[in-house]
């Protein structure tokens, strides 16, 4: 019997994208990496777990930050080779940056604007 991991279009180096979404807002929160364990236990733990690629270990968001993602639903798109994770980002803050997204840039005219505060200094997010 094949595992619902089979399901997924796995990249070459056995990863797969994951994005973060808000599940009350809709707004997306951040962009990570996923292999078969960590999709795993996100789905069995009920909070996000990554694949760290710079650190070449798994990444159980919030571990440090305490910023944890209680995971409301997966979903695996149509060519079934990326992950959403419909989350409630605890703490507000997903990204290493203190802010509530990654996402926090603009492009106007020619130039990457930042358009989002800082939540809470990284300083005193990672002591």
């Amino acid at each position: 019997m094949s595992s619902w991991l089979d399901t997924v279009n796995w990249n070459s180096d056995g990863l797969v994208p994951a994005i973060a979404q808000d599940a009350k807002t809709g707004r997306i929160l951040m962009m990570a990496w996923m292999n078969r364990e960590s999709l795993q236990l996100s789905a069995d733990r009920g909070e996000a777990v990554y694949w760290s690629r710079s650190r070449n270990q798994l990444w159980h968001k919030g571990e440090t930050s305490g910023h944890i993602q209680k995971l409301h639903e997966i979903r695996l798109d149509c060519d079934e080779d990326v992950v959403v994770l419909q989350v409630e980002q605890l703490g507000g803050i997903a990204c290493h940056t203190g802010r509530e997204s990654c996402f926090y840039r603009v492009l106007k005219d020619g130039e990457w604007q930042t358009v989002e505060p800082v939540l809470k200094d990284p300083a005193d997010i990672y002591r």
